[in-house]
């Protein structure tokens, strides 16, 4: 039952962060058209908006039901391998959007101001499609990591993931229709610090697995064994392997592995952006 709650908490999380990024900037590009006296375009971000999710959505069913008629040692490279990818992407994306965030704004409305300048009907389309599909990826990404790592516990991460993504929408809703004020800054903060924990989990799968298939030497295996203090196969170790990917009999290198992540990981991402790049990225948008 705990590792049942965990993986849907680790779900939640990550869509209600990627569906409130993907609800800003829907928002942004939306408001921005009104705005302007352009609400009759916004048909065609809707249509881009829609069209990203069913391709993000697909591409994410596609890949676990390919991932799912593996077996054998072939699983669990690939296993191993779609866990690591997924890690590596979500972190350059948190950072990504941590660095972009002081122009995002003013980036998406003079995308707008272009699409509405041309000709072309799909411009918006196209805009709305590329700024969500980005999300859309990267959640389906990182859900398959997390739904490969919970082996036969999958399914409460993508119900985890939907109740994430309404929570996400429904703020959305408010914040742009109904004028409520949310301290952005610390919803990402606290959501991205999170979301590093939980890819700091998945990478300690996927270094496992490449350990079990002799693709990297465990170096000390186990390094300890604490099963009859905390096991991670039942009740508060079978939480913290969900959330953070814990063992109760972990390998040297996955530790080191971990370990390193979270530490350069959580130093990197809470630590304050510099200000004088702010500034001159503010100014030159």
């Amino acid at each position: 039952m705990e590792s049942i709650f965990a993986w849907g908490l680790g779900g939640l999380l990550t869509g209600l962060r990627e569906g409130v990024e993907a609800a800003l900037i829907v928002g942004i590009i939306a408001s921005y058209l009104v705005k302007i006296g352009r609400a009759d375009r916004l048909g065609s971000v809707w249509f881009g908006v829609i069209t990203a999710i069913l391709a993000s959505a697909a591409v994410g069913v596609i890949a676990f039901v390919a991932l799912g008629s593996l077996q054998g040692t072939a699983e669990q490279i690939i296993a191993g391998t779609t866990s690591l990818f997924a890690v590596v992407i979500l972190t350059y994306m948190l950072f990504w959007m941590r660095k972009q965030a002081v122009t995002l704004g003013a980036d998406l409305r003079s995308g707008v101001d272009r699409a509405v300048a041309s000709t072309s009907v799909l411009g918006l389309s196209l805009l709305a499609f590329t700024a969500v599909i980005r999300e859309g990826f990267e959640t389906s990404l990182f859900l398959l990591g997390q739904t490969t790592a919970a082996a036969g516990e999958g399914l409460p991460v993508v119900l985890g993931a939907v109740v994430g993504l309404l929570i996400a929408a429904g703020i959305g809703v408010l914040i742009f229709r109904a004028g409520l004020r949310l301290n952005l800054s610390s919803f990402f903060n606290l959501t991205g610090a999170a979301l590093v924990v939980i890819a700091s989990g998945l990478l300690s799968y996927g270094v496992h697995e490449f350990i079990e298939v002799g693709l990297l030497p465990g170096l000390v295996t186990p390094i300890y064994d604490i099963s009859a203090v905390l096991p991670h196969k039942e009740g508060i170790g079978q939480f913290l392997r969900a959330i953070v990917g814990y063992s109760s009999t972990p390998e040297l290198t996955t530790l080191l592995a971990q370990g390193a992540y979270l530490i350069f990981g959580l130093f990197f991402y809470v630590r304050p952006v510099r200000r004088a790049a702010a500034a001159r990225a503010a100014t030159a948008a």
